[in-house]
């Protein structure tokens, strides 16, 4: 039986690029027989994910492949995006540990050990990693784009900074490690990002992480087997991921990786706790965290990856136990305007939880980092 071929809705019909995914009972020798078979050389070979490469190929050279019998499917590389940001976010680390809404919180309330003996992996544009609220805890570790080892537009180092920088981030003392799959202007091909993907699980066992190990991505396609099966193997390898929702308003369920279950979806709320009018929704969503004026789930998914971070500091806790923690220690039934079929849940940072806590009254908001301008919409790092 042929092997399926599948087409992301929106790829260009043109698009000769594809991922090749091989069967799970495919060793490693096949991967190299088949690729020998095709003209052009692989853009990517994937060993840690699954056994698989991706790579230009002519209708020939297709069509051998599908009827490969090492072949699983094979799927048209498209374009990952990651939404557009801006700097100010005067009340995202305050709600997430405050009961109540409003304004007027500026008090953020954290245990100190603050995601210590943590590693966070970024799958973005990058970060700057020089910056001083990073206090040397950032690396840039992999490139899947160019050879510009910087955050050219500032999505990376934003969402860095939500997860784990020193005045502003959730979890302040993890340590943070850039692979860029996104160039300047948000976008990556998935191929690219299978790669990034693929070189964290590879990467990760080498790391010094003795609390544990988790990943953030905040960036979205059309449904994507490739993309599930390796946001699958991240999960299954130990480590918690985190993706977007979406920015849609749409049903989660038809974007990747947000419809892979063993995932952590995260919705975008605003500060009246309603549900961000551009957020997705539906049953892949998990939780809901701060994203407007702080702009999009993009930016409400670091907030659940430092908690992660945080929480992994804080407890003898597995990383496939983290969503179901983040659940259950929300807000529920708070927030007005979720649809049906979608959970009604904001996430806390446990104050509830028996440890000593430490206050934070000068919250003020990723305006008062003074990491970044706002450039075209886009926070840019400087």
């Amino acid at each position: 039986m042929a092997a399926p071929l599948i087409i992301p809705r929106g790829v260009d019909e043109a698009e000769s690029k594809y991922i090749v995914v091989m069967k799970t009972n495919a060793v490693s020798k096949a991967v190299a027989s088949t690729v020998a078979k095709i003209v052009s050389n692989a853009d990517y070979t994937y060993s840690n994910l699954f056994n698989g490469f991706s790579a230009s190929l002519t209708k020939s050279e297709l069509k051998d492949l599908l009827n490969d019998p090492n072949i699983d499917f094979i799927e048209k590389v498209s374009t990952m995006h990651g939404a557009s940001t801006q700097k100010n976010a005067p009340w995202g680390l305050a709600r997430i540990s405050n009961k109540l809404p409003g304004k007027d919180h500026t008090t953020y309330t954290y245990d100190e050990s603050a995601g210590e003996g943590t590693c966070t992996y970024v799958l973005d544009t990058g970060i700057e990693v020089d910056h001083l609220e990073f206090e040397g805890r950032a690396r840039f570790v992999q490139n899947f784009v160019d050879n510009a080892d910087l955050d050219a537009n500032g999505h990376g180092t934003h969402i860095a900074g939500t997860i784990g920088s020193k005045t502003y981030g959730v979890a302040k003392k993890t340590q943070l490690f850039a692979v860029k799959v996104l160039n300047e202007y948000t976008a990556g091909q998935t191929s690219g990002i299978l790669a990034g993907m693929d070189f964290i699980v590879e990467d990760a066992a080498t790391r010094k992480c003795p609390k544990g190990i988790v990943v953030n991505m905040s960036v979205s396609v059309a449904s994507s087997p490739a993309i599930n099966a390796a946001a699958r193997y991240i999960v299954k390898s130990g480590y918690f991921l985190a993706v977007a929702a979406g920015n849609d308003d749409t049903d989660a369920s038809h974007v990747s990786p947000s419809n892979e279950p063993m995932a952590c979806t995260v919705g975008a709320t605003a500060q009246k706790d309603t549900r961000a009018s551009f957020s997705n929704y539906g049953v892949s969503v998990d939780v809901f965290a701060p994203g407007v004026d702080i702009k999009s789930t993009s930016m409400a998914t670091p907030h659940v990856t430092g908690l992660a971070a945080y929480l992994l500091g804080l407890k003898d806790i597995k990383a496939s136990e983290l969503c179901n923690l983040i659940a259950s220690m929300s807000l529920k039934d708070v927030m007005k305007g979720i649809p049906e079929n979608t959970v009604n849940l904001l996430i806390q940072n446990g104050e509830a939880i028996n440890t000593s806590l430490t206050v934070r009254s000068d919250f003020t908001g990723v305006a008062g980092l003074g990491i970044g301008r706002v450039v075209g919409g886009c926070f840019k790092g400087v």
